[in-house]
Protein backbone atom coordinates (compact mmCIF):
# COMPACT_ATOMS: atom_id res chain seq x y z
CA UNK A 1 0.00 0.00 0.00
CA UNK A 2 1.32 3.29 -0.68
CA UNK A 3 2.10 5.45 1.87
CA UNK A 4 -0.64 8.53 1.87
CA UNK A 5 1.93 11.02 3.22
CA UNK A 6 4.15 10.71 0.56
CA UNK A 7 4.52 13.64 -2.18
CA UNK A 8 4.64 12.95 -5.47
CA UNK A 9 7.61 15.15 -7.11
CA UNK A 10 7.61 16.66 -11.03
CA UNK A 11 4.90 17.85 -13.01
CA UNK A 12 1.71 14.89 -12.79
CA UNK A 13 -1.56 14.66 -14.07
CA UNK A 14 -3.78 15.05 -11.67
CA UNK A 15 -7.39 16.36 -10.57
CA UNK A 16 -7.31 19.57 -9.49
CA UNK A 17 -8.89 17.72 -5.67
CA UNK A 18 -6.29 15.92 -5.77
CA UNK A 19 -3.43 18.44 -6.33
CA UNK A 20 -5.13 20.93 -3.63
CA UNK A 21 -4.88 17.65 -1.22
CA UNK A 22 -1.46 16.49 -2.29
CA UNK A 23 -0.53 20.46 -1.15
CA UNK A 24 -1.98 19.91 2.20
CA UNK A 25 0.72 16.83 2.85
CA UNK A 26 3.06 18.60 1.43
CA UNK A 27 2.60 21.35 4.09
CA UNK A 28 2.62 18.62 6.69
CA UNK A 29 -1.19 18.98 7.46
CA UNK A 30 -2.35 15.90 9.07
CA UNK A 31 -5.72 17.91 10.97
CA UNK A 32 -8.57 19.71 9.19
CA UNK A 33 -11.21 21.29 11.20
CA UNK A 34 -14.48 22.46 9.44
CA UNK A 35 -18.30 21.06 8.49
CA UNK A 36 -18.50 19.09 5.74
CA UNK A 37 -20.11 20.45 2.55
CA UNK A 38 -20.91 20.07 -1.41
CA UNK A 39 -18.59 22.62 -2.60
CA UNK A 40 -15.16 20.91 -1.64
CA UNK A 41 -16.56 17.57 -1.37
CA UNK A 42 -14.58 15.96 -4.23
CA UNK A 43 -11.43 16.87 -2.12
CA UNK A 44 -12.56 15.94 1.19
CA UNK A 45 -12.86 12.16 -0.22
CA UNK A 46 -9.25 12.20 -0.62
CA UNK A 47 -8.51 13.28 3.12
CA UNK A 48 -8.51 9.57 4.78
CA UNK A 49 -6.66 8.25 1.86
CA UNK A 50 -3.87 10.97 2.25
CA UNK A 51 -3.22 10.80 6.20
CA UNK A 52 -5.35 13.64 7.11
CA UNK A 53 -8.36 13.59 9.94
CA UNK A 54 -11.12 15.86 9.85
CA UNK A 55 -12.76 17.19 12.88
CA UNK A 56 -16.42 17.28 12.02
CA UNK A 57 -17.49 20.59 14.22
CA UNK A 58 -20.97 21.96 15.61
CA UNK A 59 -20.26 25.07 14.21
CA UNK A 60 -17.82 27.15 11.38
CA UNK A 61 -16.61 29.54 13.82
CA UNK A 62 -15.66 26.96 16.72
CA UNK A 63 -13.81 24.91 13.72
CA UNK A 64 -11.54 28.26 12.97
CA UNK A 65 -10.85 28.93 17.15
CA UNK A 66 -9.56 24.88 16.48
CA UNK A 67 -7.41 25.64 13.94
CA UNK A 68 -5.98 28.87 15.99
CA UNK A 69 -5.70 26.65 18.96
CA UNK A 70 -3.80 23.66 17.35
CA UNK A 71 -1.60 26.66 15.58
CA UNK A 72 -0.75 28.06 18.77
CA UNK A 73 0.23 24.83 20.62
CA UNK A 74 2.24 23.20 17.87
CA UNK A 75 3.83 26.31 15.82
CA UNK A 76 2.60 24.96 12.57
CA UNK A 77 -0.04 25.61 10.53
CA UNK A 78 -3.96 25.34 11.76
CA UNK A 79 -6.45 24.68 9.01
CA UNK A 80 -10.01 25.08 8.39
CA UNK A 81 -12.53 24.86 6.07
CA UNK A 82 -16.38 25.07 5.14
CA UNK A 83 -19.74 25.59 2.98
CA UNK A 84 -19.47 28.59 0.58
CA UNK A 85 -21.48 31.10 2.01
CA UNK A 86 -22.82 30.80 5.43
CA UNK A 87 -20.35 28.36 6.09
CA UNK A 88 -17.51 30.50 5.39
CA UNK A 89 -19.83 33.87 6.69
CA UNK A 90 -18.92 32.05 10.24
CA UNK A 91 -15.42 32.32 10.07
CA UNK A 92 -14.55 35.55 10.26
CA UNK A 93 -15.19 36.66 14.44
CA UNK A 94 -12.71 33.56 14.90
CA UNK A 95 -10.25 34.65 11.79
CA UNK A 96 -10.04 38.05 12.98
CA UNK A 97 -9.46 36.72 16.68
CA UNK A 98 -5.79 34.77 14.99
CA UNK A 99 -4.86 37.76 13.23
CA UNK A 100 -4.74 39.13 16.56
CA UNK A 101 -3.02 36.06 18.35
CA UNK A 102 -0.47 35.69 15.28
CA UNK A 103 -1.68 32.65 14.68
CA UNK A 104 -0.53 31.04 11.20
CA UNK A 105 -4.19 29.75 10.43
CA UNK A 106 -5.16 28.81 6.87
CA UNK A 107 -8.48 29.48 6.22
CA UNK A 108 -10.10 27.58 2.77
CA UNK A 109 -13.11 28.74 1.57
CA UNK A 110 -14.62 27.12 -1.11
CA UNK A 111 -16.79 29.71 -3.56
CA UNK A 112 -19.81 29.13 -5.22
CA UNK A 113 -19.11 28.22 -9.02
CA UNK A 114 -17.14 30.38 -11.27
CA UNK A 115 -20.25 30.45 -14.11
CA UNK A 116 -22.93 31.99 -12.14
CA UNK A 117 -20.78 34.38 -10.24
CA UNK A 118 -22.07 37.34 -9.25
CA UNK A 119 -26.09 35.79 -10.65
CA UNK A 120 -27.06 36.08 -6.50
CA UNK A 121 -27.35 31.88 -6.64
CA UNK A 122 -27.56 29.81 -3.85
CA UNK A 123 -25.17 30.66 -0.67
CA UNK A 124 -23.51 32.91 -2.80
CA UNK A 125 -21.50 36.11 -1.33
CA UNK A 126 -18.14 37.87 -2.05
CA UNK A 127 -16.05 35.92 0.58
CA UNK A 128 -12.62 38.11 -0.29
CA UNK A 129 -14.08 41.14 1.35
CA UNK A 130 -14.99 39.88 4.46
CA UNK A 131 -11.24 39.13 5.55
CA UNK A 132 -9.64 41.42 3.61
CA UNK A 133 -8.50 43.59 7.22
CA UNK A 134 -8.07 40.18 9.41
CA UNK A 135 -6.10 38.61 7.01
CA UNK A 136 -1.88 38.73 6.10
CA UNK A 137 -2.48 37.43 2.67
CA UNK A 138 -5.69 36.60 0.61
CA UNK A 139 -5.72 34.36 -2.98
CA UNK A 140 -8.36 33.34 -5.09
CA UNK A 141 -7.75 30.37 -7.30
CA UNK A 142 -8.60 31.77 -10.61
CA UNK A 143 -7.57 28.65 -12.71
CA UNK A 144 -8.13 24.98 -11.51
CA UNK A 145 -4.11 24.54 -13.37
CA UNK A 146 -2.94 27.55 -9.83
CA UNK A 147 -4.99 25.51 -7.17
CA UNK A 148 -1.40 24.32 -5.69
CA UNK A 149 0.57 26.90 -6.65
CA UNK A 150 -1.34 29.69 -4.74
CA UNK A 151 -2.44 27.14 -1.78
CA UNK A 152 1.10 26.14 -1.10
CA UNK A 153 1.72 30.19 -1.51
CA UNK A 154 -0.96 30.87 1.75
CA UNK A 155 1.21 28.55 3.94
CA UNK A 156 4.09 30.03 3.17
CA UNK A 157 2.81 33.32 4.13
CA UNK A 158 0.98 32.34 6.98
CA UNK A 159 4.02 30.87 8.80
CA UNK A 160 6.56 33.62 7.92
CA UNK A 161 4.21 36.40 8.27
CA UNK A 162 2.64 35.16 11.44
CA UNK A 163 -1.00 35.18 10.89
CA UNK A 164 -3.73 33.88 9.02
CA UNK A 165 -4.59 33.84 5.01
CA UNK A 166 -7.25 33.08 2.76
CA UNK A 167 -7.71 30.24 0.58
CA UNK A 168 -10.59 31.17 -1.87
CA UNK A 169 -11.81 28.50 -4.36
CA UNK A 170 -14.34 28.08 -7.20
CA UNK A 171 -16.28 24.94 -6.16
CA UNK A 172 -16.00 24.25 -9.54
CA UNK A 173 -11.91 24.05 -9.86
CA UNK A 174 -11.53 21.39 -7.93
CA UNK A 175 -13.16 19.41 -11.00
CA UNK A 176 -11.72 18.06 -14.15
CA UNK A 177 -7.98 17.37 -15.11
CA UNK A 178 -4.76 19.16 -15.03
CA UNK A 179 -0.90 19.06 -15.17
CA UNK A 180 0.89 20.70 -11.86
CA UNK A 181 3.61 20.10 -9.57
CA UNK A 182 3.17 20.73 -5.85
CA UNK A 183 5.21 23.16 -4.28
CA UNK A 184 7.20 22.25 -1.08
CA UNK A 185 7.52 24.47 1.69
CA UNK A 186 10.79 26.20 2.04
CA UNK A 187 12.41 27.95 5.40
CA UNK A 188 13.47 31.65 5.33
CA UNK A 189 15.31 32.50 8.16
CA UNK A 190 14.67 35.70 9.73
CA UNK A 191 18.33 37.39 11.14
CA UNK A 192 19.18 39.48 14.46
CA UNK A 193 18.20 42.79 13.27
CA UNK A 194 20.75 45.61 11.87
CA UNK A 195 24.37 44.44 13.36
CA UNK A 196 24.54 48.50 14.28
CA UNK A 197 21.21 48.48 16.16
CA UNK A 198 22.52 45.51 18.38
CA UNK A 199 25.45 47.42 19.11
CA UNK A 200 23.38 50.21 20.53
CA UNK A 201 20.95 48.41 22.43
CA UNK A 202 23.94 46.26 24.61
CA UNK A 203 25.14 49.69 25.26
CA UNK A 204 21.80 51.20 26.09
CA UNK A 205 21.37 47.92 28.47
CA UNK A 206 24.99 48.08 29.41
CA UNK A 207 24.80 51.33 30.70
CA UNK A 208 21.50 50.80 32.18
CA UNK A 209 20.91 51.06 36.20
CA UNK A 210 17.35 49.40 36.32
CA UNK A 211 17.00 47.64 32.72
CA UNK A 212 13.31 45.61 32.55
CA UNK A 213 12.49 43.25 29.72
CA UNK A 214 8.88 42.83 28.57
CA UNK A 215 9.30 39.16 26.80
CA UNK A 216 6.17 39.14 23.97
CA UNK A 217 4.68 36.51 22.08
CA UNK A 218 7.28 36.60 19.29
CA UNK A 219 9.48 34.87 21.76
CA UNK A 220 7.55 31.98 22.40
CA UNK A 221 7.01 31.59 18.45
CA UNK A 222 10.42 31.97 17.83
CA UNK A 223 11.91 29.45 20.53
CA UNK A 224 13.82 32.40 22.19
CA UNK A 225 12.55 31.49 25.66
CA UNK A 226 16.14 30.13 26.54
CA UNK A 227 17.77 32.88 24.75
CA UNK A 228 16.02 35.71 26.46
CA UNK A 229 16.90 34.09 29.65
CA UNK A 230 20.48 33.74 29.12
CA UNK A 231 19.93 37.51 28.57
CA UNK A 232 17.88 38.41 31.32
CA UNK A 233 20.28 36.32 34.04
CA UNK A 234 23.09 38.78 32.17
CA UNK A 235 21.93 41.50 32.85
CA UNK A 236 19.88 41.11 36.29
CA UNK A 237 17.10 42.64 34.88
CA UNK A 238 13.24 41.20 35.34
CA UNK A 239 11.66 39.79 33.30
CA UNK A 240 7.62 41.14 32.40
CA UNK A 241 5.11 39.26 30.20
CA UNK A 242 3.35 41.32 27.65
CA UNK A 243 -0.39 41.31 27.95
CA UNK A 244 -1.87 37.71 27.98
CA UNK A 245 1.31 35.85 27.19
CA UNK A 246 1.71 34.93 30.71
CA UNK A 247 3.99 31.84 28.78
CA UNK A 248 6.76 33.74 27.39
CA UNK A 249 9.23 33.93 30.53
CA UNK A 250 9.29 30.85 32.58
CA UNK A 251 7.10 31.96 35.67
CA UNK A 252 9.55 29.65 38.02
CA UNK A 253 12.70 31.97 37.30
CA UNK A 254 13.62 34.53 40.42
CA UNK A 255 13.63 36.79 37.57
CA UNK A 256 10.08 36.62 36.63
CA UNK A 257 7.32 39.15 37.42
CA UNK A 258 4.39 38.47 35.79
CA UNK A 259 1.99 40.23 33.22
CA UNK A 260 1.38 43.49 32.61
CA UNK A 261 -2.06 44.88 31.54
CA UNK A 262 -5.47 44.21 33.22
CA UNK A 263 -5.99 42.20 35.77
CA UNK A 264 -1.86 41.55 35.76
CA UNK A 265 0.85 41.01 38.11
CA UNK A 266 1.47 44.67 40.25
CA UNK A 267 4.94 43.50 41.02
CA UNK A 268 5.24 43.53 36.91
CA UNK A 269 3.98 47.24 36.92
CA UNK A 270 5.78 48.12 40.03
CA UNK A 271 9.36 47.14 38.90
CA UNK A 272 8.68 48.05 35.04
CA UNK A 273 7.89 51.71 36.82
CA UNK A 274 11.32 52.15 37.71
CA UNK A 275 13.00 51.01 34.76
CA UNK A 276 15.49 53.56 32.80
CA UNK A 277 15.81 51.49 29.53
CA UNK A 278 13.13 48.76 28.24
CA UNK A 279 13.92 45.90 26.04
CA UNK A 280 10.60 44.68 24.58
CA UNK A 281 11.08 42.05 22.76
CA UNK A 282 8.90 40.14 20.56
CA UNK A 283 6.12 42.37 21.13
CA UNK A 284 4.02 45.22 19.85
CA UNK A 285 3.50 46.62 22.87
CA UNK A 286 -0.54 46.71 22.45
CA UNK A 287 -2.61 50.23 23.77
CA UNK A 288 -4.62 47.41 26.16
CA UNK A 289 -1.60 46.11 28.08
CA UNK A 290 -0.01 49.40 28.82
CA UNK A 291 -3.06 50.98 30.34
CA UNK A 292 -3.12 52.12 34.06
CA UNK A 293 -4.06 49.40 36.01
CA UNK A 294 -5.10 48.75 40.10
CA UNK A 295 -4.76 52.66 40.38
CA UNK A 296 -0.93 52.57 39.12
CA UNK A 297 -0.35 54.70 35.85
CA UNK A 298 2.66 51.95 35.60
CA UNK A 299 4.21 52.98 32.07
CA UNK A 300 7.72 54.68 32.54
CA UNK A 301 7.16 58.07 30.84
CA UNK A 302 11.09 58.86 30.81
CA UNK A 303 12.83 55.35 30.23
CA UNK A 304 14.66 54.71 26.61
CA UNK A 305 12.74 52.07 24.56
CA UNK A 306 14.39 49.44 23.02
CA UNK A 307 11.68 47.40 20.74
CA UNK A 308 12.35 44.04 18.80
CA UNK A 309 9.99 42.46 16.78
CA UNK A 310 9.83 40.36 13.49
CA UNK A 311 6.94 43.08 12.21
CA UNK A 312 8.85 46.15 10.88
CA UNK A 313 4.96 48.08 11.24
CA UNK A 314 4.35 47.72 14.65
CA UNK A 315 7.91 49.15 15.75
CA UNK A 316 7.52 52.39 17.46
CA UNK A 317 3.41 52.20 16.34
CA UNK A 318 1.83 52.55 20.17
CA UNK A 319 4.92 54.02 22.05
CA UNK A 320 7.87 56.04 20.99
CA UNK A 321 11.11 54.21 20.96
CA UNK A 322 14.77 54.87 21.55
CA UNK A 323 15.38 52.01 19.36
CA UNK A 324 13.43 49.83 16.87
CA UNK A 325 15.16 46.57 15.91
CA UNK A 326 13.71 44.51 12.98
CA UNK A 327 14.43 41.36 14.09
CA UNK A 328 13.47 37.50 14.92
CA UNK A 329 13.26 37.58 18.83
CA UNK A 330 15.45 34.73 19.52
CA UNK A 331 18.55 35.65 16.69
CA UNK A 332 18.25 39.33 18.42
CA UNK A 333 18.46 38.24 22.37
CA UNK A 334 21.81 36.04 20.93
CA UNK A 335 23.42 38.58 19.52
CA UNK A 336 22.71 41.21 21.98
CA UNK A 337 23.64 38.82 24.96
CA UNK A 338 26.77 38.47 22.94
CA UNK A 339 27.68 42.03 22.31
CA UNK A 340 26.94 42.29 26.21
CA UNK A 341 29.60 39.69 27.11
CA UNK A 342 32.37 40.88 24.68
CA UNK A 343 32.02 44.18 26.35
CA UNK A 344 31.20 42.82 29.87
CA UNK A 345 32.48 38.95 30.15
CA UNK A 346 29.82 36.51 32.08
CA UNK A 347 28.45 39.22 34.86
CA UNK A 348 27.68 37.44 38.21
CA UNK A 349 24.33 37.83 39.85
CA UNK A 350 23.27 41.69 41.18
CA UNK A 351 22.08 40.38 44.53
CA UNK A 352 20.92 43.53 45.29
CA UNK A 353 18.84 44.14 42.59
CA UNK A 354 17.35 40.40 43.25
CA UNK A 355 16.44 41.61 46.73
CA UNK A 356 14.16 44.57 45.17
CA UNK A 357 12.69 41.94 42.99
CA UNK A 358 12.09 39.18 45.41
CA UNK A 359 10.57 42.12 47.71
CA UNK A 360 8.15 43.77 45.04
CA UNK A 361 6.96 40.13 44.09
CA UNK A 362 6.70 38.75 47.97
CA UNK A 363 4.01 42.13 48.29
CA UNK A 364 1.95 41.30 45.07
CA UNK A 365 1.68 37.51 46.52
CA UNK A 366 0.44 38.78 49.53
CA UNK A 367 -1.90 41.38 48.58
CA UNK A 368 -2.95 38.51 45.76
CA UNK A 369 -3.73 36.13 48.51
CA UNK A 370 -5.66 39.33 50.63
CA UNK A 371 -7.71 39.83 47.81
CA UNK A 372 -9.74 36.75 48.31
CA UNK A 373 -13.22 37.37 49.29
CA UNK A 374 -16.06 34.87 50.98
CA UNK A 375 -17.41 32.08 50.14
CA UNK A 376 -21.47 31.66 50.19
CA UNK A 377 -23.39 28.76 51.03
CA UNK A 378 -23.45 26.35 47.89
CA UNK A 379 -20.77 29.37 45.93
CA UNK A 380 -16.93 30.01 45.86
CA UNK A 381 -15.38 32.93 45.88
CA UNK A 382 -13.77 33.98 41.90
CA UNK A 383 -10.63 34.31 43.72
CA UNK A 384 -10.50 31.54 45.83
CA UNK A 385 -11.30 29.03 42.85
CA UNK A 386 -8.62 30.32 41.04
CA UNK A 387 -6.42 29.61 43.29
CA UNK A 388 -7.23 26.47 43.96
CA UNK A 389 -7.26 26.12 40.24
CA UNK A 390 -3.64 26.93 39.59
CA UNK A 391 -2.30 24.52 42.72
CA UNK A 392 -4.46 21.70 40.95
CA UNK A 393 -3.20 22.44 37.36
CA UNK A 394 -0.44 20.15 36.25
CA UNK A 395 2.79 22.27 34.92
CA UNK A 396 2.63 20.89 31.41
CA UNK A 397 -1.13 21.78 30.71
CA UNK A 398 -2.15 24.12 28.31
CA UNK A 399 -5.03 26.87 29.42
CA UNK A 400 -7.55 28.92 27.14
CA UNK A 401 -9.08 31.76 28.64
CA UNK A 402 -12.49 33.01 27.50
CA UNK A 403 -13.24 36.83 27.70
CA UNK A 404 -15.45 37.94 31.14
CA UNK A 405 -14.64 39.21 33.92
CA UNK A 406 -13.75 35.93 35.74
CA UNK A 407 -11.71 35.00 33.26
CA UNK A 408 -9.55 38.31 33.12
CA UNK A 409 -9.35 38.15 36.92
CA UNK A 410 -7.17 34.94 35.72
CA UNK A 411 -4.54 36.41 34.66
CA UNK A 412 -3.14 37.07 38.13
CA UNK A 413 -3.48 33.47 38.44
CA UNK A 414 -2.19 31.59 35.53
CA UNK A 415 1.74 31.10 35.65
CA UNK A 416 3.86 28.89 33.28
CA UNK A 417 7.24 27.48 32.84
CA UNK A 418 6.75 25.94 28.78
CA UNK A 419 5.83 28.00 25.94
CA UNK A 420 3.13 27.82 23.79
CA UNK A 421 0.85 27.02 26.83
CA UNK A 422 -1.38 30.00 27.27
CA UNK A 423 -3.90 30.80 24.88
CA UNK A 424 -6.22 33.89 25.55
CA UNK A 425 -8.84 35.68 23.26
CA UNK A 426 -6.26 38.10 22.60
CA UNK A 427 -7.28 42.40 22.01
CA UNK A 428 -10.05 40.85 19.53
CA UNK A 429 -11.58 40.12 23.36
CA UNK A 430 -14.48 38.05 21.73
CA UNK A 431 -16.57 35.50 23.77
CA UNK A 432 -17.20 31.61 23.06
CA UNK A 433 -12.84 31.47 22.23
CA UNK A 434 -11.75 29.57 25.18
CA UNK A 435 -13.42 26.10 24.88
CA UNK A 436 -12.99 25.46 20.99
CA UNK A 437 -9.50 26.61 21.12
CA UNK A 438 -8.31 24.75 24.01
CA UNK A 439 -10.01 21.51 21.36
CA UNK A 440 -7.37 22.38 18.65
CA UNK A 441 -4.77 22.46 21.07
CA UNK A 442 -5.36 19.21 22.24
CA UNK A 443 -5.68 17.91 19.32
CA UNK A 444 -1.94 19.46 18.13
CA UNK A 445 -0.93 18.08 21.28
CA UNK A 446 -2.64 15.00 22.68
CA UNK A 447 0.42 14.63 25.57
CA UNK A 448 -0.68 17.75 26.76
CA UNK A 449 -3.64 18.40 29.15
CA UNK A 450 -6.16 21.03 27.80
CA UNK A 451 -7.99 23.26 30.09
CA UNK A 452 -10.75 26.10 29.11
CA UNK A 453 -11.74 28.35 31.65
CA UNK A 454 -15.13 29.65 30.54
CA UNK A 455 -17.69 31.79 31.86
CA UNK A 456 -21.24 30.83 31.87
CA UNK A 457 -22.45 33.69 29.20
CA UNK A 458 -19.60 33.01 26.65
CA UNK A 459 -20.30 28.73 27.13
CA UNK A 460 -23.53 29.17 25.67
CA UNK A 461 -21.35 29.80 22.58
CA UNK A 462 -19.42 27.04 22.68
CA UNK A 463 -20.98 23.78 24.16
CA UNK A 464 -22.29 22.11 21.48
CA UNK A 465 -18.41 21.53 20.89
CA UNK A 466 -18.52 18.78 23.82
CA UNK A 467 -20.61 16.53 21.08
CA UNK A 468 -17.42 16.95 19.05
CA UNK A 469 -14.91 16.18 21.76
CA UNK A 470 -17.20 13.06 22.43
CA UNK A 471 -17.73 12.15 19.10
CA UNK A 472 -13.80 12.52 18.33
CA UNK A 473 -12.61 11.52 21.39
CA UNK A 474 -10.69 14.86 22.34
CA UNK A 475 -10.56 14.90 26.28
CA UNK A 476 -10.55 18.84 27.24
CA UNK A 477 -11.37 19.85 30.16
CA UNK A 478 -14.10 22.79 30.43
CA UNK A 479 -14.03 24.98 33.90
CA UNK A 480 -17.21 26.62 33.57
CA UNK A 481 -17.21 30.04 35.45
CA UNK A 482 -21.63 29.66 36.82
CA UNK A 483 -22.48 32.73 38.81
CA UNK A 484 -25.26 33.65 36.73
CA UNK A 485 -24.45 36.90 35.20
CA UNK A 486 -22.60 38.63 32.09
CA UNK A 487 -20.17 39.58 34.73
CA UNK A 488 -17.82 42.12 32.71
CA UNK A 489 -20.96 43.97 31.63
CA UNK A 490 -22.54 43.85 35.05
CA UNK A 491 -20.06 45.93 36.15
CA UNK A 492 -20.44 48.46 33.98
CA UNK A 493 -24.23 48.51 35.18
CA UNK A 494 -23.08 48.74 38.45
CA UNK A 495 -20.20 51.45 38.04
CA UNK A 496 -22.16 53.59 35.81
CA UNK A 497 -25.84 53.00 35.44
CA UNK A 498 -26.96 52.67 39.08
CA UNK A 499 -27.13 48.98 39.27
CA UNK A 500 -30.15 48.70 36.45
CA UNK A 501 -29.07 45.38 35.19
CA UNK A 502 -30.74 44.79 31.80
CA UNK A 503 -29.32 41.45 30.21
CA UNK A 504 -26.74 40.55 32.00
CA UNK A 505 -28.72 38.32 34.68
CA UNK A 506 -28.47 34.15 33.40
CA UNK A 507 -30.77 31.77 34.46
CA UNK A 508 -28.63 28.35 33.94
CA UNK A 509 -29.32 24.74 33.45
CA UNK A 510 -26.30 22.62 35.98
CA UNK A 511 -23.78 22.49 32.35
CA UNK A 512 -22.58 19.29 34.87
CA UNK A 513 -25.78 17.66 33.86
CA UNK A 514 -25.93 18.66 30.55
CA UNK A 515 -22.57 17.14 30.02
CA UNK A 516 -23.28 14.03 30.79
CA UNK A 517 -26.40 14.37 28.49
CA UNK A 518 -23.99 14.96 25.77
CA UNK A 519 -21.94 11.55 26.49
CA UNK A 520 -19.05 13.30 28.35
CA UNK A 521 -18.33 13.47 31.85
CA UNK A 522 -19.67 16.51 34.28
CA UNK A 523 -18.63 17.33 37.60
CA UNK A 524 -20.49 20.33 40.22
CA UNK A 525 -18.78 21.97 42.39
CA UNK A 526 -20.20 23.89 45.29
CA UNK A 527 -17.07 24.03 47.70
CA UNK A 528 -13.58 25.30 47.90
CA UNK A 529 -12.01 21.99 48.94
CA UNK A 530 -13.81 20.45 45.69
CA UNK A 531 -12.20 22.65 43.28
CA UNK A 532 -8.73 21.20 42.71
CA UNK A 533 -9.59 17.09 43.16
CA UNK A 534 -12.19 18.11 40.30
CA UNK A 535 -9.58 19.52 38.41
CA UNK A 536 -7.57 16.53 38.62
CA UNK A 537 -10.44 14.09 38.16
CA UNK A 538 -11.10 15.53 35.27
CA UNK A 539 -7.84 15.56 33.88
CA UNK A 540 -7.43 11.51 35.33
CA UNK A 541 -10.43 10.93 33.27
CA UNK A 542 -8.98 11.12 29.81
CA UNK A 543 -12.69 12.02 28.89
CA UNK A 544 -14.17 15.35 27.74
CA UNK A 545 -15.56 16.39 30.72
CA UNK A 546 -17.32 20.17 32.01
CA UNK A 547 -16.91 21.13 35.31
CA UNK A 548 -20.07 23.30 36.83
CA UNK A 549 -17.65 25.42 38.83
CA UNK A 550 -20.50 27.29 41.34
CA UNK A 551 -18.96 30.62 42.06
CA UNK A 552 -20.27 34.12 44.31
CA UNK A 553 -21.29 36.98 41.67
CA UNK A 554 -18.03 38.75 43.37
CA UNK A 555 -16.56 40.65 40.55
CA UNK A 556 -13.22 42.14 40.16
CA UNK A 557 -12.74 45.78 38.38
CA UNK A 558 -13.82 46.76 34.96
CA UNK A 559 -12.02 46.57 31.42
CA UNK A 560 -11.69 49.87 30.72
CA UNK A 561 -12.61 52.44 33.47
CA UNK A 562 -11.16 55.23 30.85
CA UNK A 563 -13.94 53.78 28.67
CA UNK A 564 -17.01 55.16 29.91
CA UNK A 565 -18.79 58.72 31.16
CA UNK A 566 -21.27 58.84 33.48
CA UNK A 567 -24.77 58.98 31.85
CA UNK A 568 -26.08 62.09 30.83
CA UNK A 569 -29.93 62.30 29.34
CA UNK A 570 -31.57 65.09 27.83
CA UNK A 571 -35.39 63.62 27.86
CA UNK A 572 -37.76 64.10 31.15
CA UNK A 573 -38.40 60.66 30.80
CA UNK A 574 -35.18 59.41 30.60
CA UNK A 575 -33.66 61.84 32.80
CA UNK A 576 -36.06 60.80 35.74
CA UNK A 577 -34.95 56.87 34.87
CA UNK A 578 -31.37 57.33 35.22
CA UNK A 579 -32.43 59.75 38.79
CA UNK A 580 -34.32 56.79 39.78
CA UNK A 581 -31.31 54.19 40.12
Amino acid sequence: MADPRQVYSGKRRVTPSEAFVETLVAQGVTDVFGIVGSAYMDAHDLFPLAGIRFISTAHEQNAAHMADGYARATGRHGVCIAQNGPGVTNFVTAIAAAYWAHSPVVAITPESGSLTAGLGGFQETEQLPLFSKITKWQTHVNSPSRIAELTGRAFHYARHERGPTQVNIPRDYFYGEIETEIPRPFPVRRGAGDAEAIRQAAQLLAEAKSPVIVAGGGVGMAGGVQALTALAEQLTAPVVNSYLHNDSFPASHELAAGPLGYQGSKAAMNLIARADVVLAIGTRLGPFGTLPQYGLDYWPANARIIQVDADLRVIGLVRPVALGIHGDAKAAAEAILAELRARQGERARDEARLDIIRGVKGAWERELASLAGANEAGRVDPRRALAELAKARPRNAMVATDIGNVCSVSNSYLQFDEPNSFFAAMSFGNCGYAFPTAIGAKVGRPDRPSIAYVGDGAWGMSLAEVLTCVRENIPVVAVVFDNGQWGAEKRNQIDYFDSRFLGTDLQNPNFADVARAMGANGLTVEHEDQVGSALREAIDSQRPTVINLRLTQALGDPFRRDAFKPPHRLLDKYAAYSARG
